[in-house]
């Protein structure tokens, strides 16, 4: 893999795009699509924590160990995947894509994460694969995208929406029959996460974009515009 530069800002080219937020405003959905419409590769950087937490769960790693939670990765030899039609999340020969969205792993991923370690060697590996796209662009989406992993992106959005919203939205995702129940493990995980990076505050030069009354094909239209306003004129 091509080498990202070492104070972690990102190459000229391929463009792009960062896209930070909470769960529940849009994000994952809408970067998949506009990756699509744009031709770029797409990366879901939360798939490799969430890949991170399922092994700790399978192996009994201590999450708490940051050498031992990095080198489940190592181990496995996991590379996440950049084509936005070819998402399934495969480890050791498995499919693994629907195991780790269990509410298991989102604890777990969301104690991972908060290990400086581990988020410093995940972020240079996200780094790594979008110097190294072989398309003009990629959209990589996840928390502390526009400010830690690629803060020279060619555009950087965060993506919000109002908390029923999100609730109700991540309820009808996964199936769940009370939104309140959704909502709560919405909260936990928001203040956990809240706790090593800040992912509801758009840091200068980001632009906000508020879901919360927008449907599907209007997120991913608007979003869209954003790229285009700030990518006028380069290619």
């Amino acid at each position: 893999m091509t080498e990202a530069r070492v104070n972690g800002a990102l190459p000229p080219d391929p463009v792009v795009i960062a896209v930070d937020g909470p769960s529940g405003s849009g994000k994952s959905s809408v970067s998949r699509e506009v990756s699509r419409r744009l031709g770029y590769g797409y990366l879901d950087t939360g798939a490799a924590y969430r890949v991170l937490a399922w092994l700790s769960l399978q192996r009994g790693t201590d999450r708490a160990d940051a050498p031992a939670v990095i080198g489940l990765l190592a181990d496995a030899a996991f590379r996440p995947p950049t084509d936005p039609d070819a998402q399934a999340i495969v480890v050791e020969g498995r499919d693994i894509t629907s195991e780790i969205r269990t509410d298991e792993v989102s604890t777990a991923a969301s104690e991972i994460a908060r290990l400086t370690p581990v988020r410093e060697a995940l972020n240079a590996g996200f780094r790594e694969i979008a110097a190294s796209i072989e398309r003009p662009g990629i959209v990589i989406e996840g928390r502390d995208i526009t400010t830690v992993v690629a803060p020279d992106a060619s555009v950087r959005i965060l993506m919000v929406a109002d908390p029923e919203v999100r609730a109700a939205r991540r309820a009808q995702e996964l199936g769940a029959p009370r939104e309140e129940v959704v909502a709560e493990a919405m909260r936990r995980r928001d203040a956990s996460d809240a706790l090593v990076v800040d992912f509801v505050t758009a840091a200068d030069g980001v632009v906000t974009v508020d879901s919360s009354h927008l449907d599907f094909e209007q997120a991913v239209r608007t979003v869209l515009g954003v790229i285009r306003e700030r990518t006028a004129g380069r290619r």
